[in-house]
């Protein structure tokens, strides 16, 4: 029964949480926009404690069921595993608790120094979200398109097309690695990931080992018929000494359905075991003090912290190149570059929900996959605010429709060189028109010449930053005005 309702809130979880990832439309937000702010690791990052603190009871209780059951990398290696259908694959092995402890130690050691990237590429929530919207969401796009063409065909507008492309090449690969990764682990090994590497585990581990419901064994039951440890996915059960590793034990309840004598049960009991299995008699005390060393540090981590399209359908036009910014723009409700550095894990749950395609992973080596914008599909719109909406760390923190469109994240540079009033000698005024601050004005170049062309003229105290001029002006491939980002956002 344990592992029964199990799966089913594993399956619900996993389910809900890669939609969010996959959906385009927005429509899963309004049902499903809990499941990530309930993750750990983004909870501490936003300073939720109420969700720190509920899912520390949930591990005190019940053991480390946050890993099978909330945790969608974990679900995922769970499936991942299950495709090797060998039977009875697994076995008891040590607990590398050098190693665990270090991965922890270094996400607490990153987290402190606002090493974003580095937390990105240990945080398990913010691992799953780069394989989900990298590596699964172009296939459901592309599912999408040939649904909306037969629909088209039967004159059914129920879908419509959406652009499928890559939104950072260094982001795609680093989620491929790490999906091919967790995918070899957990074939062979099924939880080797998350009880060698995963800082997240690793911390709730220590809270598990006092968990008031655990496996217990009925020696006097048991025949050491290997069963449950050779069904373990997590490694962590001993038959021969009859004795469990609850720092690794995840709660699944394989075990016990293996189990053909009842020597097993998931309960209460009094009496706690001195040692971890396989530790050859040394003490716990010995990783109390490690674990006990980088919570604190832990603890002083957590306080500091549809598109427009002008081509016109006549000719193919040639696709726009990102300007060299020499201050990235951050998303609205980020408010400086040093709180989306602090606070980002790199999720990408912002970037697969921008529905106009601005949102995109950094490449630079101190902001990887932290999300900046850029305006070569589309513009930040005024009436929109989802990114703010869905981040669940406080990277992005929540800003209304109203306050959108005075925060000021970035200002319009004019580029003589590139602009088609100069060098073609037509009239454009593109930008100004579709200006939605009204921070563009159309001047003549040279006021003491009759035949001067008009050129944009950019009021800077007025510019929010939204790209519109930059996305719509006809220059190709660099547009002759960008948006320069700013360290600190304003309100105006």
């Amino acid at each position: 029964m344990l592992r029964k309702i199990r799966l089913i809130l594993a399956a619900v979880m996993f389910v809900g949480i890669t939609l969010l990832f996959l959906d385009f439309t927005g429509t899963m937000h309004h049902y499903v926009d809990w499941m990530p702010k309930i993750q750990f690791l983004p909870a501490v990052l936003a300073l939720n404690f109420v969700v720190v603190g509920a899912l520390l009871v949930l591990t005190l209780v019940f053991g480390r069921i946050y890993c099978s059951v909330i945790c969608p990398l974990g679900v995922m290696q769970d499936v991942l595993a299950k495709l090797n259908r060998k039977r009875n694959k697994y076995s008891f092995s040590k607990a590398l608790s050098w190693l665990r402890y270090t991965m922890l130690g270094i996400m607490v050691v990153a987290c402190v120094a606002g090493l974003g990237s580095l937390v990105a590429l240990l945080a398990p929530y913010s691992s799953f979200g780069r394989i989900a919207t990298h590596l699964l969401q172009p296939i459901w796009r592309m599912g999408n398109n040939v649904l909306a063409g037969i629909a088209e065909s039967l004159d059914s507008y129920a879908f419509y097309t959406t652009d499928v492309w890559m939104k950072g090449g260094a982001t795609f690969a680093v989620a491929l690695a790490t999906f091919f990764v967790i995918a070899v682990l957990a074939w062979r090994n099924g939880r080797t990931y998350c009880n060698t590497i995963c800082p997240v585990g690793t911390f709730l581990g220590f809270f598990a080992r006092f968990s008031w419901l655990k496996v217990h064994f009925d020696e006097s039951k048991c025949r050491n018929c290997s069963m449950c440890s050779r069904n373990c996915k997590a490694a962590c059960i001993d038959y021969k000494s009859h004795t469990v590793d609850y720092s690794r034990c995840v709660a699944c309840g394989n075990c016990l359905e293996k189990c053909k004598f009842g020597a097993l049960k998931y309960t209460h009991k009094t009496t706690a075991p001195t040692k971890a299995p396989g530790d050859g008699g040394t003490s716990v005390d010995e990783s109390k003090r490690a674990f006990l060393a980088v919570s604190a540090m832990m603890a002083t981590a957590a306080m500091a912290q549809e598109k427009k399209k002008v081509d016109g359908g006549l000719a193919a036009i040639e696709d726009k190149v990102a300007p060299a910014r020499q201050t990235p723009v951050t998303p609205p409700g980020s408010w400086s570059a040093a709180n989306m550095a602090r606070r980002c894990t790199g999720c990408q749950l912002c970037v697969s929900e921008c529905p106009n395609d601005v949102l995109r992973p950094s490449a630079a080596l101190s902001t990887l996959m932290q999300p900046v914008m850029s305006y070569e599909r589309g513009y930040c719109r005024p009436e929109c605010n989802r990114c703010s909406t869905v981040c669940p760390t406080g990277a992005i923190k929540p800003i209304s429709l109203e306050q959108k469109s005075s925060v000021q994240m970035g200002h319009a540079v004019w580029i003589k060189k590139n602009c088609v009033a100069v060098t073609d000698g037509v009239e454009c005024g593109n930008c100004a028109r579709h200006c939605p601050v009204g921070a563009i004005e159309m001047v003549p170049l040279n006021e003491e010449d009759d035949e001067t062309p008009f050129v944009p003229a950019v009021n800077e105290n007025r510019c929010i930053g939204c790209g519109a001029c930059e996305f719509l002006c006809p220059a190709r491939p660099l547009s002759a005005i960008y948006v320069e980002g700013h360290e600190v956002h304003k309100e105006i």
